[in-house]
């Protein structure tokens, strides 16, 4: 059985004429301890469909199972990680951590103790008493991850997390996920618009359609692990790369036809 089995999936926002299909017949499974990464063009559904399997958005058709258990809404079994911080401003980054595993029902030093383990983990053990204004925009998307990560969800839910991260910040919060999911492996539904970012990080990338979207070609990923930062120098990588790129590029020029011949 998959951690995560999506089946004829689809999604339409707004009723009459003005109606959006932003999803249709989407399927997917995604095994135990494995890392996906979702890419596509703009507006093909990627965000959309994450937000439906955290249980943060409805669905209209087909079925979202997480160990063979239906999807209703919100669970400690996905922890969940945007682009934005979603950090409270007011705590410090110890109870930012907290805050999560207390809604786990994690009470006294063993939260306090689990959430530096877990600030620790990130490379932040000596920032927990630091408040999110102190931190730089990489060090709050390390709290982030670590709360996230604190109350052992089966699965991460990851939309974006690096994209407002600067390039050198980025290619390190890269390497550092990507050494934590090694080591304490657990299934990832990573969403980016990098595909640089998806050939390094995944076991297998799904590329999604144009709208509505839906799964149009899975790519596996038959790199080594662990994995270093010059391996995207090598020719495996290059053609991996190579062939996610142009499965998107397809994508985005079959857009362009369809806006010229509406014109």
């Amino acid at each position: 059985m998959p951690k995560l089995a999506i089946t004829n999936l689809s999604k339409t926002f707004g009723a009459g004429p003005r109606a959006v299909t932003a999803l249709q017949g989407v399927d997917l499974a995604i095994g135990d301890n494995e890392f996906l990464s979702l890419v596509g063009t703009s507006g093909c559904g990627k965000s959309t469909l994450l937000s439906i399997v955290a249980g943060l958005e409805s669905h209209d058709e087909g079925e979202v199972l997480v160990d063979g258990v239906p999807v209703d809404g919100p669970g400690l079994d996905r922890g969940v990680v945007f682009q934005s911080y979603t950090l409270f401003p007011w705590l410090t980054a110890r109870q930012n951590v907290e805050f999560a595993l207390k809604e786990a029902g994690m009470r006294g030093k063993e939260a306090v103790d689990a959430a530096r383990d877990h600030l620790k983990l990130v490379g932040l053990d000596g920032f927990a008493d630091s408040y999110p204004r102190e931190l730089s925009g990489g060090m709050k998307q390390r709290v982030a991850i670590a709360r996230a990560l604190s109350y052992r969800p089966k699965m991460l839910l990851m939309d974006e997390p690096f994209g407002a991260l600067d390039a050198l910040t980025r290619h390190h919060m890269q390497e550092l996920l990507t050494r934590i999911w090694e080591q304490h492996r657990l299934t990832v539904l990573f969403i980016t618009h990098d595909v640089e970012e998806a050939v390094y990080m995944s076991d297998r990338v799904a590329v999604m359609s144009n709208r509505p979207g839906r799964i149009k070609e899975i790519i596996d990923i038959d790199l080594e692990r662990p994995r270093h930062y010059d391996l995207v120098a090598s020719p495996r990588f290059q053609q991996l790369h190579r062939a996610v790129l142009d499965s998107i590029r397809a994508e985005s020029i079959e857009v362009a036809q369809l806006g010229s011949a509406l014109a």
